[in-house]
């Protein structure tokens, strides 16, 4: 497994070490010792999802306000473009925003850690997304920033405007949603 930094330090993609040959491939999307030896985080999951979308859809940006989640994300199928968006008012990257392609076939993944809004737009014609959770998802506490806020402004890969769900179209402005300390 490979760490590779991005522009927020605490958001790290992972890029896993595939063995292939003519029968296919074989890869650890997941190992608790070395996940705790390259990242020092001392992190327990105990939710697994699993999404399937077409392609232009965008979910996002959620977040849970209390019982925070970190996701460990991975796409299994297809191709999305995942962003993570630092809303932690005492982070130094407070509103800084990265994104990256993750595909089936580079099989990276990525750590979206705790205070952070998440959330992906479909660049293939579908795509099967899984991630791992630190925390249950608490509908309750569940918010949402507006995918196209201004002041974030995101660069989304979108040759159109995108499907999104009825909850996402009510997502709230950066600066009006309720963020963390």
């Amino acid at each position: 497994m490979n760490i590779i930094p991005t522009t927020i330090p605490d958001v790290i993609i992972l890029e896993p070490k595939v063995f292939g040959d003519e029968r296919g491939f074989f890869f650890e999307s997941f190992n608790e010792r070395v996940w705790r030896q390259l990242t020092g985080l001392d992190t327990t999951f105990v939710q697994h999802n699993h999404s399937r979308s077409t392609g232009g859809v965008l979910r996002g940006l959620h977040y849970q306000i209390q019982h925070p989640q970190g996701k460990l994300v991975r796409v299994i199928a297809g191709e999305v473009f995942d962003v993570a968006v630092d809303i932690r008012r005492s982070s130094p990257t407070f509103g800084a925003w990265f994104g990256t392609h993750l595909t089936a076939e580079n099989k990276r993944q990525m750590w979206v850690p705790p205070g952070f809004a998440h959330g992906f737009c479909v660049t293939s014609e579908h795509a099967e997304f899984l991630y791992l959770t630190t925390d249950y998802w608490a509908p309750e506490h569940e918010r949402c920033i507006a995918w196209n806020d201004p002041d974030l402004a995101i660069e989304w890969p979108l040759a159109a405007e995108p499907t999104i769900s009825a909850k996402d179209r009510e997502g709230k402005r950066f600066k009006e949603a309720d963020l963390f300390p």
